[in-house]
């Protein structure tokens, strides 16, 4: 089911009824694709939570529409929806078995929709085996890890077979090796159910990692969507291109002269197209090669073997972060006591931008 949010905003009410009214959602337009796993992407604070809140109906949107499919949903309430939660602390009880947390939500289905226990067990059995905690449904969520809490939730979720899934931050409260195995697991469960998917992180590594799309927002507003690579090569404006990617873009306060850009007194790059003028010189960590020739000159300050890779620590005094970090091929390492390092930049990873509004300037 694809899912269309038309000029969606949402303010709420200031603090003690005095001030202006906070936006934390304003004028989004987006369409989820059917079947999809798309991940809203931003700062803490940028709307995705308010986002999501709208589409499963906790929250009323100030301003526009949601369609589900062609209905428009917009005052529907959350029960009728056909949605799927899955929250950032799990939200379980914890006086109830595994299982029981998971038929939960069958039991409260009334009418036609009102399901045997024999049906309630075979349909519980099904997402657990989906979700790989069958043998942990007789036990009470204090004796599981947060790795199989978040299986439960899921499975939670799952049991109604939603038109709609929606996580909010579900990883966050994992260590480092279970939030990498638990979103392989979800993106695993997403394409074996099909079911269009939005899950909200401000973690572009995980974003990246299993989404059919990302949304990166900013303020409530969409900066930029796209399939995750093709954000990450070519994006809109300084704030996402400083926003994806680890580690960080490295931005250069530079100037181009005839069509020349400088980075300092270094003449680095042509770039054919681009008018005369003060730039912000975004340059990804794999954009540089080390060449003794190279135009580009930093201090050398250390190198960081990185197995198949090493990066070179530097710095520029033209750079806005203390340190340069570029990412090379072990075989260009520097020589031992090397005090210059010096490097080519490949174009397709070099963005320039407007000092002011961050915006693009795009050179052929």
């Amino acid at each position: 089911m694809k899912v269309v949010l038309e000029n969606l905003t949402k303010k709420f009410p200031p603090r003690g009824g005095k001030g202006d009214a906070v936006t934390a959602v304003k004028d989004f337009t987006f369409e989820i694709p059917d079947g999809k796993l798309v991940a809203l992407l931003g700062p803490s604070g940028c709307g995705k939570s308010t986002m999501l809140n709208m589409i499963c109906g906790l929250e009323k949107p100030t301003e526009g529409k949601i369609f589900f499919g062609e209905d428009d949903v917009t005052e529907m309430p959350p029960e009728l929806r056909g949605v799927g939660m899955v929250f950032q602390n799990y939200a379980l009880y914890p006086h109830m078995s595994v299982y029981d947390n998971i038929i939960f939500p069958l039991g409260n289905l009334k009418g036609e929709e009102k399901m045997t226990k024999e049906q309630m067990r075979e349909r519980a059995e099904k997402v657990a085996s989906l979700v790989q905690i069958e043998q942990l449904l007789e036990r009470k969520p204090k004796e599981l890890s947060g790795g199989q809490q978040q299986r439960v939730a899921i499975a939670r979720a799952l049991v109604k077979t939603p038109r709609l899934l929606l996580m909010d931050e579900p990883l966050s409260n994992l260590d480092a090796r279970l939030r990498l195995q638990t979103r392989e697991e979800i993106r695993r469960i997403q394409r074996e159910t099909g079911v269009t998917t939005v899950f909200v992180t401000h973690d572009q590594e995980e974003a990246m990692s299993i989404s059919d799309m990302i949304v990166v927002m900013k303020d409530g507003e969409l900066h930029q969507c796209g399939k995750p690579q093709e954000v990450y090569d070519d994006p809109v404006n300084l704030f996402v291109a400083k926003f994806l990617g680890t580690p960080a873009i490295n931005v250069f306060d530079g100037e181009v002269k005839s069509e020349k850009l400088f980075i300092g007194e270094d003449e680095v790059l042509t770039v054919s197209g681009v008018r005369d003028g003060k730039v912000k010189v975004g340059i990804r960590p794999e954009g540089f090669t080390y060449d003794k020739s190279g135009p580009l000159k930093c201090k050398m300050d250390r190198v960081e073997v990185m197995g198949r890779d090493i990066s070179i620590v530097s710095k520029n005094p033209a750079c806005e972060e203390p340190v340069v970090r570029s990412i090379i091929d072990s075989d260009e390492r520097p020589e031992d006591g090397t005090e210059v390092a010096t490097f080519k930049l490949r174009p397709g990873k070099v963005h320039l931008f407007e000092p002011e509004t961050g915006e693009r300037l795009r050179f052929s």
